[in-house]
C-alpha cells in the first residue's frame, strides 16, 4: 500500500499524509486484504509514465519480490498508462483508489439496485482502462459478407460491448430513479416524515440505526461496512411516526462515477425531511471528514449551514476523555442543530429523540376541523395524533382548533375527508 504525497496536494490537505495511509489501509482491510508493507511517498513531481519517480518504483519493485506481494495499491488515482507501467516495472497487479473502493462496493452490494449501480460505476472505470496492454487486445476480426476489410479489433470490440452494456443499466437505473419516486409519493400521501442518514463511512451510521429502529442492520468496524440503502418505522416519543432511512457512506476523493451512479440513492437524501449527519466526533481528522461530507451535500444542492433540514450527530462520544466529552457536550447544548450521543452504548439517543420530535413540531399548523358528533373514529384519531386546543360542539358537530403536523393532516383528510379550515399560526 502507496499512499503519494504529492507537494501540490499537500498544502491544501487538512488531513496528514500518515492518517490518509491508515485510511487507506482500512480500506484494503475492509475487504480481507493483507497489508504486508505500507508506507507514504514523497512525489516533487510526478512523472506521466508512472506517477512515482524512478528511485520509489525501484524501491517498490524491491519490496514487491521480497514480500512477494501480488497486488500493490496506490490511494491516488491512475491514468490507465500509468497503471500499465507500474504493473510492468512492479511484476504484480496495480489498482489505484477509485479501483479499491469499486471492489469494496461490489463486496458489499447486497440488493439488485446496489449491484447494478456498483457495475455501473465498474464499467465506467474500466472503459478509460482499455488499453493496448494485452496481446489479445491487437487481434482483429473479420468483417461480414463481401465487405471483407481488416474488420474490428478485439480492443473495439470490447470497447463497444462495455458501452452498450452502460446503457442497458443506465436504462435499468432510471427505471429504479423512477421507482422511488412513485415509492416516494406513496409515502407522502401515507405519509411519514423520512429522517435520514448521513456521513463519513464507519462514523457509527449503521449502529445508530440499529439504536433508534431496533433492527439488525449489518454494523461493524470496518469502512463500507453497509452499503445497500435500508429503511425502517421508528415511533418517537410522542408516539409520531417517521421512516429512518440508512444510506451509504462519504468517503474524501469519491470517485464521481460513484456519486453519478448512486444517484437514485443519494435522491433519497435530498428528498428527507431531517438529514442526520453522523459524525465520529472521536476521530482524528473529525473536522475534515465533516468537510467531505458537505462538499457531497453542496454536490446534491443541499447547503449543510443553511439547510434547517440537517442535524448534527456527533458520534462515539464514549471514546473521548472527559475534558474532551465536557466540551462536545457542552457545544452541543448550545447549538439547537446539534446532540451528542454514542449509537453504542445508548447515551444521548433520549436527547436525539426529543431534538427529532421538535423539528417535527416546528411545522406544525394550527387549523379548525369540524367533524359529525357520531364519528367517534375521527374524533379519537385527533385526540391521539394532534392537539386539541379547543372545542365547541353544537347539535351535529363537532368543531375543534387543534395544533397538528401537516403530516398527520393529509392523513386525517385522506382517511376522513373532514371540511377544513386553516388558520394562520399564532
Amino acid at each position: 500500500m502507496v499512499h503519494p504525497v504529492l507537494r501540490s496536494e499537500a498544502d491544501g490537505d487538512m488531513r496528514p499524509p500518515e492518517s490518509r495511509l491508515d485510511e487507506a489501509v482500512g480500506l484494503a482491510q475492509a475487504i480481507q486484504l493483507d497489508v504486508v508493507h505500507a508506507e507514504c511517498a514523497k512525489v516533487n513531481r510526478p512523472q506521466p509514465s508512472t506517477l512515482l519517480g524512478s528511485g520509489t518504483v525501484e524501491t517498490l519493485a524491491q519490496l514487491v519480490e521480497e514480500n512477494e506481494a501480488t497486488l500493490v495499491i496506490l490511494d491516488h488515482a491512475l491514468s490507465p498508462v500509468q497503471q500499465r507501467n507500474l504493473e510492468r516495472s512492479l511484476k504484480a497487479k496495480v489498482i489505484d483508489r477509485t479501483g479499491l473502493i469499486l471492489e469494496i462496493f461490489g463486496a458489499r452490494a447486497r440488493t439488485r439496485e446496489g449491484m447494478l449501480q456498483v457495475e455501473l460505476a465498474s464499467l465506467t472505470y474500466q472503459k478509460s482502462r482499455l488499453v493496448r496492454s494485452w496481446t489479445h487486445l491487437e487481434r482483429q476480426r473479420g468483417g461480414f459478407g463481401f465487405l471483407g476489410g481488416p474488420g474490428e479489433s478485439q480492443l473495439e470490440l470490447d470497447r463497444r460491448l462495455i458501452g452498450d452494456r452502460i446503457i442497458k443499466i443506465k436504462k435499468e437505473l432510471e427505471e429504479v430513479r423512477r421507482t422511488r419516486g412513485l415509492h416516494r409519493k406513496a409515502r407522502a400521501k401515507v405519509p411519514y416524515p423520512v429522517v435520514a442518514l448521513v456521513g463519513y463511512t464507519n462514523a457509527g451510521k449503521s449502529t445508530l440505526f440499529n439504536r433508534l429502529a431496533n433492527a439488525d442492520v449489518f454494523a461493524q468496524n470496518l469502512l463500507f461496512a453497509t452499503l445497500d440503502p435500508t429503511m425502517r418505522q421508528v415511533t418517537l416519543p410522542s408516539g409520531r411516526k417517521v421512516i429512518l432511512s440508512d444510506t451509504v457512506g462519504f468517503i474524501s476523493d469519491l470517485p464521481h462515477g460513484l456519486v453519478a451512479a448512486f444517484r437514485a440513492t443519494l435522491e433519497e437524501v435530498d428528498a428527507a425531511d431531517i438529514i442526520l449527519h453522523v459524525r465520529d466526533i472521536a476521530h482524528i481528522d473529525s473536522e475534515a471528514q465533516k468537510a467531505d461530507v458537505h462538499e457531497v451535500l453542496s454536490d446534491m444542492g443541499i447547503d449543510p449551514e443553511t439547510d434547517d433540514r440537517v442535524i448534527e450527530v456527533l458520534n462515539k462520544i464514549d471514546a473521548l476523555d472527559e475534558e474532551s466529552r465536557a466540551a462536545i457536550l457542552a457545544q452541543t447544548g448550545r447549538n439547537p442543530r446539534a446532540v451528542a450521543v454514542s449509537a453504542l452504548s445508548g447515551e444521548g439517543i433520549d436527547d436525539l429523540d426529543r431534538l427529532l420530535d421538535q423539528r417535527m413540531n416546528v411545522n406544525r399548523q394550527v387549523v379548525d376541523l369540524s367533524v359529525e358528533l357520531g364519528n367517534g373514529a375521527a374524533l379519537a384519531w385527533l385526540y391521539a395524533k394532534s392537539e386539541v386546543l379547543d372545542r365547541r360542539d353544537d347539535e351535529e358537530r363537532a368543531h375543534l382548533h387543534v395544533s397538528i403536523d401537516p403530516v398527520d393532516l393529509a392523513r386525517f383528510e385522506k382517511r376522513f375527508q373532514p371540511s377544513i379550515e386553516a388558520q394562520p399560526q399564532p
